[in-house]
């Protein structure tokens, strides 16, 4: 499976970027948001545009860079007295990349970067595959050893119990599944759905109760884990108990009458425009080996990845593009970025965490999740990510400051 980041149409992403809306009317400043081509309802070819490479291929980070440098300078045109006015580039995730690559490629149309949960490093070479599902393995751990050795134990379990059709019935009636286990792929699409659950958890382990991607409790790990408390269970009694657990992700809310694994937890997230992403430039090296991680063990194949990418797209992954694209780990030629990083986010693990010069620093907010620092202000925030925010803004006020000074 090809991870997937926030990465979604407009009007989902300004919900959940508090912090502009918190800090603008400071400033005097405009918010823009604008929507990336192929997410959302910016589909250039309209229901076309996945179709073939002939119409997808101009899905890629550099076009939508391009696109961004042209609506900034077509509103710095448009708009009275914005003529001289700074530019500063905000994003969480996939944005933050885009954010901190902006800043790179074009320091003369924006004044400074905030890059939160952007993991720039995620790529060949540059970070060790088992990284990430460490980080996802440490959040449950911290909860509990039980939690996460539960978890581990749980696919030996479904590949034995789902070995025989008896088995497929089983677990298929006592998960509540909408659609019955009958193949091996069926098998697969569920322990991939599964595993896309706890990287989820993880990255929204909110201090209060969200809606990101699912409608969660205040730190959803923990209420999961609270569930997940003995890894000495038989085989059934222990998925069974795990259901429970997975019940607060799926089920919250208590409206969903089934477990649809074919549906994505994250529809608003557009996963159809990062997944071609992933086969193309995005090409993120992910691997568990189930020691260090409560995963099953996959270790990275970049050939049979290669492979699924053409199959399904029609396209081969280039995993050395973003490095040549956008220098890699060699920044140190680049200025006023800041790239924040939640210790609880897996994504961290791609992420800058070290300051690189006096002009591109790396915020760290050890109990911060995916980009929480760009959220709405929330009374349960830890002092981590208030601090974090000051420092988004003293570094906001400071790139102004210089801009207006040299424009003069």
């Amino acid at each position: 499976t090809r991870a997937g980041l926030s990465a979604g149409s407009v009007l989902y992403v300004l919900c959940v970027q508090g912090f502009l809306w918190d800090n603008a009317a400071d400033f005097n400043a405009l918010i823009v948001f604008a929507e990336h081509r192929y997410y959302g309802e910016s589909l250039p070819f309209g229901n076309k545009s996945f179709t073939s490479p002939k119409y997808s291929g101009y899905l890629t980070s550099l076009q939508a860079l391009s696109d961004y440098v042209d609506l900034i300078t077509h509103l710095k045109s448009q708009l009275e007295g914005a003529q001289t006015s700074p530019v500063i580039a905000f994003g969480g995730s996939y944005g933050g990349m885009l954010s901190a690559w902006l800043r790179i490629k074009y320091p003369h149309i924006v004044a400074g970067s905030i890059a939160a949960s952007a993991p720039i490093w995620q790529f060949t070479g540059l970070t060790p595959c088992g990284a990430f599902n460490r980080i996802v393995t440490s959040n449950f751990q911290n909860q509990t050893p039980e939690c996460s050795n539960t978890i581990r134990k749980s696919w030996n379990f479904i590949n034995t119990i789902t070995s025989t059709d008896a088995g497929k019935q089983w677990l298929s009636s006592n998960w509540k599944l909408c659609k019955p286990l009958k193949t091996t792929t069926d098998i697969h699409q569920l322990k991939d759905w599964l595993s896309d659950v706890y990287v989820n958890l993880a990255m929204v382990d909110y201090p209060y109760p969200a809606n990101f991607l699912e409608p969660l409790p205040a730190n959803p790990v923990k209420v999961v884990c609270g569930y997940l408390t003995n890894s000495r269970q038989s085989d059934k009694d222990l998925l069974k108990t795990l259901y429970k657990g997975l019940n607060v992700f799926f089920n919250y809310t208590g409206q969903v009458n089934c477990l649809d694994i074919n549906q994505s937890s994250t529809p608003q997230l557009n996963d159809q425009g990062w997944d071609y992403q992933a086969c193309t430039e995005m090409v993120m090296p992910m691997c568990s080996d189930g020691n260090n991680d409560m995963f099953e063990p996959q270790p990275w194949n970049f050939s049979e990845y290669s492979d699924a990418c053409y199959k399904k797209w029609k396209v081969l992954p280039q995993q050395d593009l973003i490095v040549k694209l956008y220098g890699g780990k060699d920044i140190s030629t680049a200025s006023n970025i800041v790239f924040s990083n939640g210790l609880l986010d897996p994504w961290s693990s791609g992420g800058v965490l070290r300051s690189v010069s006096k002009t591109v620093v790396s915020v760290i907010i050890p109990d911060g999740a995916h980009h929480l620092d760009l959220r709405a202000s929330n009374p349960d925030d830890p002092v981590d990510v208030v601090i974090a925010r000051n420092f988004h803004r003293k570094n906001i006020r400071a790139w102004i400051n210089q801009h207006n000074k040299s424009s003069r």
